[in-house]
């Protein structure tokens, strides 16, 4: 590997990870660690999760990991929420959304069509501007920092989408230990693969 490669890398996972620990820790995570413990796991309902672009594939990744560890959780895409998908929102649900810029169209006009059709539903957003439009729509604002995107253009969404795909796992962690999930719970919603044998067999030595 050439001196050049090996600095570029270098550089890439300091910045990285310099971002990771320079995402504020503020009282909000216990609120929404909170808010979903009592519409979920209390009234039945579920996270909705949405983004657009690069945030919507972390959301995704986000409501997919929260379903398997014990907290029901969907994705949907804002746009097609525009043309019916919107009916899977229901009263005790809680919507995250994920805007780096905080004032991506497509959330916004999602926000206020989920209001209408169920007025007082709780939203939080993980965004790089806790200043901007969703914010001020949102009850519970995650900020990310709004750290510097590696990329060399300083446009891709890198960094920006690292920093949320963390505060993800965040949110992840604090469930399962909120709600007590065990091996044996992760066994019941994991059949087949690797992890699947691993948690049952985890859960028999529990």
């Amino acid at each position: 590997m050439s001196r050049e490669i090996y600095a570029d890398i270098q550089s890439v996972l300091t910045r990285e990870a310099d971002a990771i620990r320079s995402i504020p820790l503020t009282d909000a995570y216990e609120e929404v660690i909170e808010l979903i413990v009592n519409r979920v796991h209390g009234k039945g309902g579920k996270v909705i999760a949405s983004g657009m672009g690069k945030a919507g594939h972390v959301a995704n990744h986000m409501a997919t990991t929260l379903s398997s560890t014990g907290t029901p959780s969907l994705f949907i895409h804002p746009s097609e929420a525009q043309h019916g998908d919107l009916g899977i929102i229901r009263e005790n649900d809680v919507l995250i959304v994920l805007s780096n810029s905080g004032k991506t169209r497509e959330i916004l006009e999602l926000v206020e069509l989920t209001d209408a059709l169920h007025s007082g539903i709780p939203v939080v957003v993980i965004t790089g501007n806790p200043d901007g439009p969703l914010a001020q729509q949102s009850q519970m604002v995650l900020f990310t920092g709004n750290p510097e995107e590696v990329c060399p253009l300083g446009l891709t969404p890198t960094t920006s989408a690292t920093a949320m795909t963390v505060i993800g796992d965040v949110l992840v962690v604090l469930l399962m230990k909120r709600i007590g999930f065990k091996s044996s719970d992760y066994a019941r919603r994991h059949h087949g693969g690797y992890l699947g044998q691993k948690s049952r067999e985890s859960g028999n030595e529990n």
